[in-house]
């Protein structure tokens, strides 16, 4: 008996170590090969250094690498797709110090525009009156227009928001705009063309043609007396008694009006997004803001590391609009297929910045760095009406102009422009108007000096110094700087449109 239940405990006891050795599984090396391609390797090259990795972790200094590169990268994204706002900015913070800082004040180039004002191409020929607006202090506000005005609204995006004027829907006949505020929901009262706004603030540019039938220095004083004398603007919530118009006359005055190419540009970002509605930028490019340390409500106070990188950004961001600008890679920024000498500056004469629904990304940039006024009647191109233009960049070589050569550009005969044509020269710098003794750096068709060749074609010259017999050919260069050019043909005609009228290229002379 004692001996039976020996057995069967030792049984047992097997059974219970048997179970136990069966229920623990044997050890296995993994032995399955991760292809490469989902694998990091111990070490790699890249154009930010070498990456060293543990087993697919990166050292602590790759890691301060590679997030001092995603810093960097994406500060340089903002600075680039801000250059509108930053613009838009800019503008606001010119006419402000020159003290149009309500809606009832409006800078106004009553002699026309010189090179005293720092603006992004502007021109001689055409009388300017600019104003801002601020919706989220005014409310809903009123521009009574006058008649024969050419104008545009585009919102604190630089986003177009209607035209005034000839393009507009008073059809130059004048009339009553009311500009809501972002959001609003108040009653609406009739006889206006009502503008809803997505942003607080707004920018209003007019511009007056001068009478044709009138001698220049009678054209002038006419033109700024009709936007003086009609033009009003003011919030609505003072229809009964609006504030009185003040015009205020910027001709030969210092004035600034472009985007800052520094590290004052991210501060000025900062500034502007406080003033307007959280939503208007959209959720990517508040994240992009925010992840280098950009956003409303909250300071912008970068420490020592982050403003090196913004700096550093900044000056990444400016060379990259700036190779965009004079070498444009997109086709659709060339005037002539076949020339790269030639720029326009809507590509493919769109002014949404867009193809197939995704913006085209160098285009906006290098629209929004060197020119002003959003509009598609700026892009549309109307035998006999309205205007087109294209900026000579380089000359017949590809190379970049220098102010201390001497250049010709010949023009042939019957330039097809039924009101007139325009050259004139700008500093690569600032990508306004030359300065030089030259106070409106413009030739064309309205300046009677122009000599002409035996077959009606004409030859303007560029150099420090004017060629001996062509004084009334000649635009003035600044030693040790470069240019470059704007043609304006105003009417184009139909040898414009189709380009069986075209332009030469700059040439070097000497």
């Amino acid at each position: 008996m004692k001996t039976k239940q020996m057995l069967t405990t030792a049984l047992a006891g097997a059974m219970i170590l048997g179970t136990a050795q069966a229920a623990k599984p044997p050890v296995m090396k993994m032995t399955s090969k991760i292809p490469e391609a989902y694998t990091a390797p111990d070490k790699v090259k890249t154009s930010i250094g070498t990456l060293k990795y543990f087993d697919g972790v990166p050292s602590e200094k790759s890691t301060e690498a590679i997030y001092d590169y995603l810093d960097t990268s994406r500060a340089v994204n903002v600075f680039l797709n801000s250059i509108p706002a930053l613009s838009m900015n800019a503008l606001r913070e010119g006419q402000v110090a020159m003290g149009a800082d309500a809606c009832n004040k409006i800078c106004i180039w009553d002699s026309l525009m010189d090179s005293k004002t720092i603006l992004l191409t502007g021109n001689t020929s055409t009388m300017y009156a600019v104003g801002f607006m601020d919706l989220l202090k005014d409310g809903p506000t009123v521009i009574d227009l006058p008649k024969g005005m050419l104008g545009i609204l585009d919102d604190m995006e630089f986003h177009y928001m209607t035209d005034l004027g000839v393009a507009g829907p008073d059809k130059g006949k004048g009339g009553k705009y009311l500009v809501l505020p972002p959001g609003y929901k108040g009653d609406i009262p009739k006889g206006y063309f009502v503008v809803p706004s997505k942003t607080s603030g707004l920018w209003v540019f007019m511009r007056g043609y001068l009478d044709k039938s009138l001698p220049i220095e009678q054209a002038i004083p006419a033109a700024s007396k009709n936007i003086r004398s009609t033009l009003k603007v003011y919030p609505l919530s003072t229809v009964k008694n609006p504030p009185a118009m003040e015009f205020i006359n910027v001709s030969g005055k210092d004035m600034h009006m472009i985007v800052p190419n520094d590290y004052s540009a991210f501060e000025k970002l900062h500034a502007l997004i406080q003033t307007e509605p959280d939503d208007y930028l959209g959720k990517e490019a508040k994240g992009m803001m925010a992840a280098i340390g950009i956003e409303k409500g909250k300071a912008f106070n970068p420490d020592a590391r982050m403003k090196k990188i913004l700096t550093d950004a900044a000056a990444i961001g400016n060379g990259a609009a700036r190779a965009i600008s004079y070498f444009p890679r997109d086709p659709g920024n060339l005037t002539f297929k076949d020339s790269k000498a030639w720029v326009t500056a809507y590509a493919d004469k769109d002014t949404t910045f867009t193809r197939n629904g995704a913006y085209r990304l160098d285009p906006r940039v290098l629209f929004h760095f060197g020119y002003i006024c959003v509009s598609p009647a700026m892009a549309m191109t109307v035998a006999g009406k309205g205007s087109d233009y294209s900026m000579g960049m380089l000359d017949s070589e590809g190379k970049v102009m220098n102010g201390s050569k001497t250049y010709k550009l010949h023009i042939p005969p019957n330039p097809p422009a039924k009101d007139f044509w325009a050259i004139t020269m700008y500093d690569t710098q600032t990508r306004s108007q030359l300065q030089t003794d030259q106070p409106f750096p413009t030739l064309g068709s309205q300046d009677k000096g122009i000599k002409t060749n035996a077959d009606g074609s004409m030859d303007i010259y560029f150099a420090p110094e004017a060629p001996e017999g062509k004084e009334g050919n000649w635009l003035q260069t600044v030693p040790g700087k470069s240019w470059f050019i704007a043609l304006r043909i105003y009417g184009p005609g139909k040898a414009w449109i189709d380009q069986t009228w075209r332009p030469g290229e700059i040439e070097l002379v000497k």
